[in-house]
């Protein structure tokens, strides 16, 4: 048995070994369950793997959305700003309608639960965080990322530890690995609910006396409380850890993490319509998220021909637009001519751009200058779909 025995024995009621060729995990089971990853070689810990099992026989397709908190909202938000807008009959009831997608249900669920249920074939399509895909599909070939950045969601899953103590001086894991205490005996204790990702981080980094707990509540608290000494959580802005007294170290960032858009293999492939409608759902998000914070930009510009006048825009970086200016007459009556003396410029610009573009306009000789935000841009077949089709072996 571990040296380590006895500390689980103090920590649990429960505890029992489970060996593998050249690996052995020591678990302990109670309200805190500790992972171990120590030992003479690098090992990294068991967790359930999701079982592969057969598609359901069903016509429906369907469509896995977080059930509470901000991502869930954030979700509803991006649905409806794509002209997919969630219909749910009884705000109790766990399935939903989208109107436009007419063979599609939603289903209201725990976002590890989403990632579990598309490997076990009773979703099709889901949206949860980078962070739950990887820990809980445990990369899983049958899991496809069909779009990876929704744009909202934003956080990191990284290590954290404290400022004071014999951590004050330590800045990076290389220096976290390097420090003496860390023994078979007395392993560095990590405080996580991330129990294959951080295994599997500690090993690649060549951390090999870590054990890892998980506890109810705020992980913060558990170095001042003499818990563990460090934690491995999701980050944000960082506000929280700075008010606990802890900090990120260099090279800890295990990944970085934002909503996405995750597929079965096997229902792309096997079951009817849910390609078409993976299509559809990802050309409305890439419209939408391409358009966000572009403007459109209309002037009236005097010149002798619309090759003039492209000429005179093209000399300022910022009214380029997305391929070029959209240059065109416009028409008045003048003693009973038609003339054109102006053209009309039309052309795509940023949010950040906006007054420099404005100001570049007037110093060219542009007037009457319209802003009107975008709420698509439809461009050419988007490569995420193409990478999609590469991936399914189509």
């Amino acid at each position: 048995m571990s040296l380590l025995q006895p500390y689980f024995q103090q920590c649990a009621s429960t505890a029992f070994s489970i060996s593998f060729p050249s690996h052995s995990f020591y678990v302990s089971v109670s309200k805190r369950t500790f992972i171990s990853c120590c030992s003479s070689q690098s090992q990294t810990a068991l967790v359930d793997a999701p079982v592969d099992s057969k598609i359901a026989e069903r016509d429906e397709i369907r469509l896995g959305l977080p059930s509470k908190g901000r991502m869930a909202a954030d979700t509803l938000d991006l649905l409806k700003d794509c002209q997919l807008s969630v219909k749910q009959v009884n705000p109790r009831q766990y399935v939903a309608q989208i109107p436009q997608l007419s063979n599609l249900e939603v289903w209201f669920q725990r976002p590890k639960d989403i990632v579990r249920k598309l490997l076990s074939g009773d979703l099709d399509l889901g949206i949860v965080g980078l962070d739950t895909v990887s820990e809980y599909g445990q990369g899983n070939e049958d899991l496809i990322i069909v779009h990876d950045a929704l744009d909202y969601g934003d956080c990191r899953l990284s290590l954290a530890i404290p400022k004071y103590g014999i951590f004050e001086n330590i800045n990076s894991l290389r220096e976290l690995a390097e420090m003496p205490q860390w023994t078979v005996e007395k392993p560095l204790r990590v405080a996580t609910g991330f129990t294959y990702l951080g295994p599997k981080f500690m090993k690649e980094h060549g951390l090999n006396h870590v054990i890892f707990s998980t506890a109810d509540g705020a992980l913060e608290a558990a170095p001042a409380m003499g818990i563990a000494d460090a934690i491995l959580d999701l980050v944000s802005s960082g506000t929280t850890l700075r008010e606990n007294n802890l900090k990120e170290i260099e090279g800890g960032v295990v990944l970085e993490s934002q909503a996405v858009l995750v597929a079965s293999r096997k229902a792309l492939i096997q079951r009817k319509g849910a390609l078409d409608t993976t299509h559809e759902i990802l050309e409305r998000f890439e419209a939408h998220l391409r358009a966000l914070g572009q403007f459109t930009v209309t002037a009236n510009m005097r010149g002798g021909s619309a090759e003039e006048v492209a000429e005179r825009v093209l000399t300022q970086p910022s009214l380029a637009g997305l391929q070029g200016p959209t240059v065109c007459p416009v028409f008045c009556k003048r003693d009973g001519k038609v003339t054109a003396d102006y053209y009309a410029i039309v052309i795509c610009v940023p949010k950040k751009a906006l007054y420099k573009s404005v100001q570049q306009l007037r110093a060219i000789g542009g007037s009457g200058v319209l802003i009107s935000p975008l709420t698509y841009i439809f461009d050419e077949e988007t490569p995420r779909w193409r990478e999609l089709l590469s991936k399914l072996g189509i």
